[in-house]
């Protein structure tokens, strides 16, 4: 069991990420891909992902990035910096700039279970070289296993924090805390993980924790194991259906008469036009309907929880909440 010890300056402290943090779900797709797992909604994105490697000519390439994230247990904290909240480059910019003892440090207690190939060496020593090129298989495994897949992988995210807003706002941070069941307990200034692998005490000290929702995360949440690093609780969100490439090609067309059929033509033309932005008159327009018909289309819209409208002086602008990019992107 894993116990989180908050006091009341790390409750004021803690927050949940802006986003799918992208070196997260990296990494931990990297787990999912290589384990045992039979989730069903990630069953087709393994096959597709795992024959698009073995075509991939820079496959090897990626050996020492496979090798630094076995299927299970320990994978090294440089691999996912705190700065990757702020998005995949600032991730990869922090990674070239890990210390030389802290690669030294993660990667011995990844050797002590795991046989690491030989240009593990040079990455241990914190050569540039290896860090630069470690830096680009990541890049590489991300254009072939996360980027296709995007767009639903931030629906799930984004769903998930509309979710852990609405508790927020309802309760406060502990409400927040508590929303987190059953995966997580929250009880008397404690966050438990029962389903945690080791026992582990971690003890905040002032500095908060930042929650990260994730798709690839397993069933367990998971925390760096060094205490001295900017506290952070990676934990799963609900998927949203399988993981499927975002193929406009394919699959748009398919998913836009799936939406029609659930919402209406004209509801579901509302939620298209407002992807951006939209003000009722502009949706009027586009659609060749009246204003009055667009505000009621919005107003149902909005009081189901997919548009938020903010009135800017003489006009209403309707954008997208994220349940309602989910929807769209679905």
């Amino acid at each position: 069991m894993l116990k989180i010890h908050f006091s009341g300056e790390d409750i004021l402290r803690t927050r949940v990420a802006p986003a799918a943090d992208p070196v997260w779900e990296l990494v931990l797709s990297l787990h999912v891909l290589r384990g045992r797992t039979r989730d069903p909604l990630t069953a087709n994105w393994r096959r597709s992902v795992a024959r698009d490697l073995r075509q991939d000519s820079a496959s090897e390439q990626l050996r020492l990035l496979f090798a630094l994230n076995p299927p299970r247990g320990y994978f090294p904290d440089f691999l996912t910096p705190y700065a990757s909240v702020e998005g995949f480059e600032a991730g990869l910019d922090a990674l070239r700039r890990t210390p030389a003892q802290l690669l030294q440090r993660d990667l011995s207690v990844l050797a002590a279970e795991n046989q690491l190939p030989s240009s593990a060496a040079a990455l241990a020593r914190g050569e540039v070289s290896a860090l630069h090129h470690l830096a680009e298989s990541m890049e590489q495994y991300r254009s072939l296993a996360i980027s296709p897949y995007w767009s639903r992988i931030q629906a799930a995210v984004a769903a998930d924090r509309t979710r852990r807003a609405r508790a927020l706002l309802d309760g406060g941070v502990e409400g927040l805390l508590t929303s987190l069941r059953p995966t997580m307990r929250w009880e008397s200034g404690v966050l438990e993980v029962r389903s945690y692998p080791h026992s582990r005490e971690l003890h905040l000290d002032g500095r908060g924790l930042l929650l990260v929702p994730s798709f690839f995360c397993a069933a367990t949440p998971v925390a760096l194991l060094d205490p001295a690093l900017p506290p952070v609780l990676v934990y799963p969100v609900d998927r949203l259906g399988a993981l499927v490439s975002a193929d406009p090609s394919a699959a748009s067309g398919a998913a836009r008469e799936s939406l029609a059929a659930l919402l209406g033509r004209t509801r579901a033309a509302v939620l298209q036009a407002s992807d951006e932005g939209c003000t009722t008159g502009e949706v009027a327009r586009q659609l060749n309907i009246s204003p009055a018909a667009a505000s009621q289309h919005a107003t149902v819209l909005r009081n189901a929880g997919l548009l938020v409208s903010h009135r800017e002086r003489n006009s209403v602008l309707h954008t997208l909440t994220p349940l309602g990019r989910a929807m769209l992107d679905a």
